[in-house]
């Protein structure tokens, strides 16, 4: 036996099998060689960046598994440095080798590390600080021009217009060793904001830029007195006459700015902006707590400050608004919080159609997966099976007086698994109808007796939303919607999409304006209900995040076979989710009239005959489209009598 065994040793260590494992090493070694090759040149065509999230990082509660994982540490150089006095940790681009260790490792989910093309680090308009938000390039405006922003939340729109109105001086990414105004030109050399920016240093700041805030819930902090002594104090034009009877101000002239309503608050802010003497004029998002007639009048509104030298730049997520009012669109993308890029300006139309499908031709880059498009079709004929397996319910002729404010509601019906969108102008007694279904308000008259009052259970989202939580979103869910936040099809359906699960251990009353609307819309549909209110659910959100909201609302109304009545005045959004509509005529606030559901195309008619506009769709991603008053497509349709085209 051991003869047999030698035997075998001095065949595997024959000149021939020691000849062949050579050359295996020796392939090996080449290939070792290649992908280190490969790796270093990917490290020549890319930059990275390392974000660092100061509300999560937390190293006094953690063991700094980020620094003991890290391969380049554990080689003994600092490329993640952590110390007993950190606030939070410090990560070395420079150093750092994308292994994305430290991701996975974080138990706070507090680091990001992303890679980007090289040729964006010599665009590098702005950064905070180390492994902080980074902006490249910058939207370029021209004179006598509307310049519309559009983008998701948290990429970058904000600091651009800190940036153009000189608030804010770029660094060109140097935060260590900010550049002076010199070398800034000289890095702008050859485009428009050379121009642009020569202006402001000439004129050493005197050229006024005048920014609308997107918060407008925040405006009776900071502004005491009523609405018209402020837009007395701050008339420079001689306009207030004119800006009052445009904007619908004259009915709360005299009203304190901290009884005002959110539509009333943006109104007024539009106001105070557009009533002063500057050059440089910054909306940040218009539209938000506006009907469709009063965004058309803030869109003129906002069109008529132009002047042959006077900039004006209006971000904007409403984008049928948008198309309305801008010259021309600069895209943003890049990643929420991280970085973000600007593209070079488009045509409206191209500009938006950009967006949405998610891929800029001019650098043949996608920065997003999927496009968003907007087919809407009439819902087909229910066949009798489905009808029986609705339950209906009826409502009567009924009609409520409320101090001066009289509104009659038709006779009608609705049914389970559907969404009902109320179209009409603020302040016709939408909210009132929902309460007297829930039975919160009682009917003055009821005109058919036969037909009694349904009263249901309600679950209801604001429009305002006050966050006066003290602690964290999990605690508020758990305290509030506590088995539906539990429930797997709840978390899969709702929580997911709307990406509440980044939120969980964020103080409530620290959320911006659109997690809070998240945040609200997830408690609105976690409330077990017969009916489901939602005022306004697009507000603060973004494009994307709009249609996101519209599918959460859809499936679950659907699966939970609910109904919704759903407040909406971004026509995209409105038009996405409706299954049936509620037209509402009349003057807002006196007399009013809630019609009965009809259907989208019937309904979408009567509301905008009213208005006296026409929309057409556009044909690559059938987007609903503002036709100029008195185009020639807006006098065909509206002889035809097609004010809403929803066909091809």
């Amino acid at each position: 036996m051991s003869a047999g065994v030698s035997s075998s040793f001095s065949t595997l260590l024959t000149p021939h099998r020691v000849s062949n494992t050579r050359r295996t090493l020796s392939s090996l070694k080449t290939a070792t060689f290649s992908f280190l090759f490969s790796i270093s040149s990917m490290a020549d065509r890319l930059t990275r960046i390392a974000i660092l999230k100061e509300d999560r990082c937390k190293p006094k509660k953690c063991r700094q598994e980020c620094k003991k994982s890290c391969p380049v540490v554990k080689t003994g150089k600092l490329c993640i440095e952590v110390t007993s006095a950190s606030k939070i940790a410090q990560i070395s681009e420079e150093l750092c080798i994308g292994c994305g260790i430290c991701v996975k490792k974080c138990p706070f989910d507090a680091i990001e590390i992303i890679n980007l093309p090289k040729d964006l680090d010599k665009d590098t308009t702005h950064r905070y600080g180390v492994n902080t938000f980074k902006l490249h390039r910058l939207p370029v405006p021209r004179p006598g021009q509307v310049l519309g922003l559009v983008g998701t939340n948290g990429i970058g729109k904000s600091t651009a217009l800190k940036v153009l109105a000189g608030k804010l001086k770029p660094n060109l990414g140097r935060f260590n060793n900010p550049p002076d105004w010199q070398e800034i030109l000289t890095y702008f050399r050859g485009s428009e904001l050379q121009n642009y920016f020569t202006r402001i240093l000439e004129d050493n700041l005197k050229v006024h830029a005048i920014i609308k805030p997107q918060y407008v819930d925040h405006i009776p902090k900071a502004v005491q007195g009523n609405v018209g002594q402020v837009l007395e104090q701050k008339d420079e034009r001689d306009v207030k006459a004119e800006l009052c009877a445009d904007l619908e101000l004259n009915q709360v002239i005299d009203r304190n700015v901290g009884d005002l309503s959110g539509g009333e608050l943006q109104r007024f802010a539009i106001a105070v902006v557009a009533i002063q003497n500057a050059e440089i004029y910054m909306f940040d998002e218009p539209s938000s707590y506006l009907d469709v007639k009063q965004r058309l009048k803030a869109a003129q509104v906002i069109r008529s400050l132009l002047r042959p030298n006077s900039y004006v730049i209006v971000v904007e997520h409403d984008l049928s608004v948008l198309d309305y009012l801008s010259d021309f669109i600069c895209c943003l993308y890049g990643k929420p919080g991280a970085y973000g890029v600007v593209t070079l300006p488009f045509s409206v139309r191209e500009g938006i159609n950009i967006f949405l499908e998610g891929y800029v031709p001019t650098e043949n880059l996608r920065f997003r997966d999927e496009s968003l498009t907007f087919k809407v079709a009439e819902t087909p004929q229910e066949t009798a099976e489905e009808i029986e397996t609705y339950a209906r319910y009826r409502y009567p002729t009924m009609s409520k007086t409320q101090g001066g404010f009289k509104l009659k509601v038709l006779e009608g019906e609705f049914t389970d698994s559907q969404i009902i969108v109320m179209l009409g102008e603020n302040g016709t007694g939408k909210t009132t109808f929902i309460r007297m279904l829930a039975g919160l308000l009682k009917p003055d008259t009821v005109e058919d007796t036969d037909v009694e009052i349904p009263e249901f259970n309600v679950s209801y989202k604001p429009q305002k939303i006050s966050p006066k939580f003290p602690h964290s979103v999990r605690h508020l869910l758990h305290q509030k919607i506590r088995d539906s936040y539990m429930h797997p099809q709840f978390v899969s359906d709702v929580m997911k999409p709307l990406q509440i699960e980044q939120l969980m251990d964020q103080e409530v009353v620290n959320l911006s304006g659109g997690e809070l609307q998240r945040v609200a819309l997830c408690l609105c549909l976690g409330k077990p209900a017969d009916i489901y209110l939602i005022d306004e659910p697009s507000a603060y959100l973004d494009s994307e995040q709009r249609i996101v909201a519209s599918k959460v609302i859809k499936r679950f109304i659907l699966h939970a076979k609910k109904t919704a009545f759903v407040v909406e005045h971004d026509f995209i959004m409105a038009t996405y989710l409706a299954d049936r509509v509620i037209v509402y005529e009349g003057t807002p606030s006196v007399d009013c009239t809630a019609n009965a559901p009809q259907s989208l195309l019937t309904g979408m008619n009567l509301f905008l005959s009213h208005l006296n506009i026409t929309f057409r769709r556009d044909p690559t991603n059938f987007r609903p489209r503002i036709n100029k008053l008195n185009s020639t497509k807006d006098r065909e349709q509206k002889f035809a009598g097609s004010y809403y085209y929803l066909d091809d």
